[in-house]
């Protein structure tokens, strides 16, 4: 068995000369026989060796046992040990999540804990093959596509590493009998109040015993199969995702042509990659989730999803953008500066502009630029003041070569404005009428012309 795992933990690239290694040990047979695997490996790839126990605090006497145990078996190898212990019940009830969950997630935190603090590069965990087959029969029954019934991966990016996924659990089991390791049994793997446990206990005999001996293999076989078209596709995906994809500052452009040029394996695949890249997680993610937002794609602009992990999913005239939720507090208020025409000034600021105000007195010192930050009004017809503030409901103006009022509103959906940020859009008022809706539209009512003796003109500039 030492063979069978060195030639997986090389093919699969698993472990490097000089790897500093911390093992999940729980004490039971499948960490305890990873541990002494990894022992017996130690001077072959020069590697540091250290063990991590948690006790969930669950089964009294019987989990202070499993913490001594770990500690001694540390000992006889020569192995940092480490211990942590969690109330996980506690944990659980405030979450509102089950224990299953609120362990699993309690447990990886205390790893990447010591990981960071004790300098090791890997951690290493102790899933096996009876362990895929399980997560593939659990995956298949809540309706998982084809990622998910590839099953446990060798290894992840973010250094977990599961060198005995090769080894079946009777295997394990023979190990630690060959060594005379005597790991210890948690009780709690034979109650079926788990669904896993459903599945080990239930599941799997049934189908070995009724359908085929050989079960485990047959699944392990097919998630690495699985595993080699779900690597194609995601090339692919990954290719589409730099085609269609846009990344600026907090939020995520998927532009529409995606939904139209490519086929759902791959949308699929790049709407999960957008979700991943703005919450930086996965979790929680599902297929209803992209079934919305492929659904949003069909519907008209400015609606919009709310999915888990605080994202939000918007279309954009047929773009669609994933963002960050803020909340009510982060939102930005609305402001508004008031200047008399008397005391007009060189400079003021506005918003995260500084705003330039020039009186011209002649036309021919203008010079005309295609800067929309820039504009030149009829000074004359001003007879109060100027204010600059943002949009305010029923606003209305006179859009140039109008004669008619139209609604701010119908301005920015025309000009394709986005609705996440017509709010923060400055607007310059000359006397309460809106002259200029900065960057998109000015006003008929107070342009130039062949009569103007004094010009306005008016340059926003972002602060740096």
């Amino acid at each position: 068995m030492l063979d069978k795992v060195r030639e997986y933990i090389l093919e699969n690239e698993l472990i490097d000369k000089g790897d500093n290694i911390l093992v999940a040990l729980s004490g039971g047979p499948d960490s305890v026989c990873l541990l002494h695997i990894l022992a017996r490996l130690r001077s072959e790839f020069n590697l540091r060796l250290g063990a991590i126990h948690i006790n969930h605090l669950l089964r009294g006497e019987e989990a202070i046992d499993d913490e001594n145990y770990t500690k001694e078996l540390c000992r006889a190898l020569d192995v940092e040990n480490y211990v942590e212990r969690i109330d996980i019940k506690a944990i659980a009830e405030k979450e509102g999540q089950s224990i299953e969950l609120a362990g699993r997630e309690e447990r990886y935190k205390a790893f990447n804990k010591i990981k960071e603090k004790s300098s090791y590069n890997k951690i290493a965990v102790a899933h096996n093959s009876n362990d895929q087959a399980e997560t593939i029969l659990m995956r298949l029954m809540r309706g998982s596509g084809l990622e998910g019934l590839t099953g446990i991966k060798a290894k992840r990016e973010d250094g977990i590493i599961r060198p005995i996924l090769c080894l079946n659990r009777n295997e394990i089991e023979r190990y630690c009998e060959k060594y005379r390791l005597e790991p210890r049994i948690d009780k709690s793997n034979y109650e079926k109040i788990y669904n896993r446990n459903k599945v080990r206990l239930d599941i799997l005999p049934y189908m070995k015993e009724n359908f085929n001996e050989d079960i485990i293999d047959t699944l392990n076989r097919m998630a690495l199969l699985l595993q080699k078209d779900n690597e194609y596709l995601e090339e692919v995906a990954a290719m589409a995702y730099r085609k269609y994809c846009k990344e600026e500052n907090d939020k995520i452009i998927v532009r529409k042509e995606l939904f139209e040029n490519e086929k759902e394996a791959i949308t699929t695949r790049v709407l999960k990659r957008s979700f991943k890249n703005i919450s930086n997680s996965h979790k929680n993610f599902e297929m209803k989730h992209i079934v919305d937002i492929i659904e949003l794609s069909k519907l008209g602009t400015n609606k919009e999803v709310h999915l888990t992990n605080g994202i939000v999913v918007q279309n954009i005239y047929g773009d669609i953008i994933f963002k960050q939720r803020k909340d009510k507090e982060e939102s930005i208020k609305a402001q508004e500066v008031y200047i008399k025409k008397e005391d007009l000034v060189d400079e003021i600021e506005f918003s995260k502009y500084e705003v330039e105000l020039q009186i011209i007195s002649k036309k021919n010192n203008i010079e005309f630029s295609n800067n929309d930050l820039i504009k030149f009004f009829d000074y004359d017809k001003i007879e109060e003041g100027i204010i600059i503030r943002n949009r305010k409901d029923g606003d209305k103006m006179v859009p140039i070569g109008m004669k008619g009022t139209k609604k701010l509103k119908d301005v920015f959906i025309n000009s394709k404005i986005p609705k996440e940020i017509r709010n923060i859009i400055p607007i310059v008022c000359f006397d309460e009428k809106i002259a200029w809706v900065v960057g998109v539209k000015v006003s008929e009512q107070f342009k130039v012309t062949s009569n103007t003796k004094q010009i306005l003109k008016i340059t926003f500039r972002e602060r740096v």
